[in-house]
């Protein structure tokens, strides 16, 4: 049970970089919301909800912790969403929100690792 659970981390760990390396990419470029950004973002939250069930191993959770990642990640899911639906109306992404999500993401990673 342990080494299903290391590979729902990695998974997870696979969502989050390919969240943050699409957005990396589009900082570097154009300053645009990718669908790779929103796949990227869906693979963590659902391996992060699994995370979040109870293990039957010598694992107890975090839950303020794992609640408060989970409102860091609903926040990054609504700016992707309003990014998209601006971004398919004007052809542009506002500058505060794509910078947003890329704080958000580190700041949620930073939370994962930081928090005790």
């Amino acid at each position: 049970m342990e080494i299903l659970r290391h590979a729902v981390v990695l998974v997870h760990l696979v969502g989050f970089a390919v969240l943050f390396g699409a957005w990396v990419v589009e900082a570097v470029g154009q300053r645009r919301i990718t669908r790779l950004m929103t796949w990227g973002m869906v693979i963590a939250a659902v391996a992060g909800l699994a995370l979040a069930a109870p293990w039957p191993a010598d694992f107890t959770p975090n839950y303020t912790k794992l609640g408060v990642k989970l409102v860091v990640l609903l926040a990054i899911g609504a700016l992707l969403g309003i990014g998209t639906g601006r971004q398919r109306k004007t052809g542009t992404v506002a500058p505060a929100l794509f910078w947003l999500v890329g704080i958000l993401t580190l700041t949620n990673a930073a939370l994962a690792v930081l928090w005790r």
